[in-house]
């Protein structure tokens, strides 16, 4: 059960591990992904860290910890993650988190990704999905179950490989732009 309590004792447990530059603010309601406040099995701490391409800002935090994602956390990804164009933002999936960490563990690198594109309101699917047959119109980005990234050093066709090894979410390869679509659905792989 989320509480007042446990929203302020994981933003303490945060203070000093969290870095938010740019221009955002942690500022309104808390939108967290209910289900999954509490993970069922592995308590081990995870990171990670990203880099939002459009609008410059990073972030680099530990988002699970004692078994239970950090509220806090969440909260910073939501901002970090909001669609950029319209500044509208979405609980994110913490699983999504997950597959990111597994994934660059399974590389041998640490979890530092480059994001594309994160959230996207409706209104922003739409008119992308407008404009190219690769944006679906029941997209998982509007969900806050989907990302878009790259990984300095990294080629994309092999964190794409490596993703897929997994089996755990979608899996889009996109050569020509260079970015590797994750997502927390049902297994799928395809090239875009």
């Amino acid at each position: 059960m989320i509480t007042r309590r446990r929203v302020l004792a994981g933003a303490a447990a945060l203070s000093g591990t969290a870095v938010l530059s740019g221009t955002a603010a942690l500022g309104g309601a808390v939108g967290l992904w209910p289900q999954t406040v509490r993970a069922a099995s592995d308590a081990a701490a995870r990171r990670i860290a990203l880099t939002n391409l459009h609008t410059g800002e990073r972030l680099n935090l530990e988002y699970f910890r004692d078994g239970s994602y950090l509220p806090a956390a969440l909260a910073a990804l939501e901002v970090l993650l909001r669609d950029f164009r319209n500044d509208q933002r979405h609980a994110i999936d913490p699983k999504l988190m997950d597959y990111l960490v597994e994934t660059a563990r399974q590389i041998g690198v640490p979890p530092a990704f480059s994001v594309i594109s994160g959230y996207r309101s409706p209104e922003t699917n739409e008119r992308l999905h407008e404009r190219s047959s690769g944006v679906s119109q029941r997209s998982l980005h509007m969900q806050g179950r989907a990302i878009d990234v790259r990984m300095s050093g990294v080629d994309c066709r092999d964190l794409a490989a490596r993703a897929e090894s997994l089996q755990r979410g979608g899996v889009g390869y996109y050569r020509g732009s260079n970015f590797v679509h994750l997502d927390t659905g049902a297994f799928r792989t395809w090239r875009g």
